[in-house]
Order: structure tokens, then sequence, then C-alpha cells
């Protein structure tokens, strides 16, 4: 398996991650497991890739989806940008093609794999073409057409996608953070859910509650209260 690091490298130019940890090899890790993963076979469907990506660096791990073995670093990069063609570069170096693992990421990260434009879109989702600009269906009309294939030059499709679609896995946390910041946002200010909103997170300002800027926890911590549903009106409480 493959390192990247271009820390001291022009962008063009990809070397083995110099890091005090061992790397592992191709064949290291189809041959010969190394100690990371003592009597196993590497079997690549027992391990998802997850990508990350900032304006300046990229980084890419390997997990275990059983959680048996820890994960494996295996990219990282400070000068490539979160582009389509990175993405490719890095998918290419680490012989993604003979592996096939699931991808996980947050949806800029899906996006940028599977070569959609980026920023505010008319067709942002890669199943569905859901319409981001009708405001006046998005709760009204419950399905949208499927997508029939990934084709450059179509509802907002650029490039050529670097996997297919069914190798995506969606990001529970975002899609999480994406409800509650909808449903905020929706609540009655003048209610008592928003209210209760207000009182249990006293260090969120009002403008962010507004805003339905919540973090994991938060979500977590608010859906296990009871008196959060007792404090919602039936509209608010059926969504």
């Amino acid at each position: 398996m493959q390192a990247m690091d271009t820390s001291d490298q022009p962008p063009d130019k990809i070397e083995p991650h110099p890091g005090p940890s061992r790397i592992l090899t191709e064949e290291e890790l189809v041959d010969d497991p190394p100690t990371v993963m003592p009597d196993s076979e590497y079997d690549s469907t027992e391990w998802r890739l997850f990508i990350d990506t900032s304006s300046r660096s990229l980084k890419a791990v390997l997990l275990n989806n059983g959680n048996k073995f820890a994960s494996i670093p295996v990219a990282r990069s400070v000068l490539m940008k979160e582009t389509h063609n990175s993405m490719e570069r890095l998918l290419s170096a680490l012989k993604y093609k003979e592996h096939k693992w699931l991808i996980c990421g947050d949806l800029k990260v899906v996006g940028l794999v599977l070569g959609l434009q980026r920023g505010y879109t008319k067709y942002p989702c890669y199943m569905c073409l859901w319409d981001s600009r009708a405001d006046d269906q998005h709760y009204v009309q419950l399905e949208w057409p499927s997508r029939q294939g990934l084709k450059p030059g179509s509802y907002n499709v650029l490039s050529h996608p670097l996997v297919e679609p069914h190798k995506i896995l969606l990001p529970p946390l975002h899609i999480k953070l994406g409800l509650m910041k909808n449903f905020a946002k929706a609540l009655d200010k003048e209610g008592e859910g928003f209210t209760f909103l207000h009182q249990k997170f006293p260090r969120i300002s009002r403008e962010k509650l507004k805003a339905g800027i919540f973090d994991g926890p938060q979500i977590k911590e608010l859906m296990k209260d009871a008196r959060f549903d007792a404090a919602l009106n039936p509209i608010e409480l059926s969504a």
C-alpha cells in the first residue's frame, strides 16, 4: 500500500510517506499481511477507505469494517487541493481498481470522487435529481427522479466518476447535521420547542439556534431528552 506525502515536494510529485511508522507495501498487504493484521488474510471487502480533504490538505485512511484492526493511514498531502484531479491521483496511487474498497467521507468528498460540480448547484445529489432551487417543492414533493448514470455535461456532472456510485457510503453524521439544521430553521421561533432549545443550550447564541448550527453530541443529547418532544407542537412533532 503506497502512502503519499507531498509536504516537501512539488504538487506533481508523490513520494512514500517518511513517517516513523512502517509503511505497508502492496505486496505485504495482499500476500503477506504484517503484524497489524495477525493471523488473518487481507480481504478488501473488510476494509473501507476514508478520505478527508480541506483547502490545502488531503489524507486517506483504511478503516476495518468490524473495528477488529486499527486504522491504517495510507496517504497524506499538504499541497494537493480538493479537486477531482487530486482524487484521481490519490486513487491511482493506492491502486484502487485492484482493491475496490467502499469509500466514505463527507458530501464534499463524495461529490469530488463522483465528478459532480462543486458549490451551490441545481442538482447536488448523485442518486436523484433533487432540485436544490425548487424551494417551494422541498417539503411537498416526496419523490424525485432517479439519476440515470453520471454522464459528464449533464445535470451538474463535470467529470467522469472515479468509483461506482454503489461503492459510496453516505456520511450519517453529515446527514444528521443537515436534518437538524433544516428542522431547527423551520421551528416556530416564538414556540415552546425553540424556547426549549434556547434553555437547553444557553451557550449557543439565538442566531446560531435559528440557523440550526449544532454538533453531533448536542443532537444526540437532544434526541434523548423527552422534554423536547413534549415542547413541540403537533406539526413539529410529526416532522
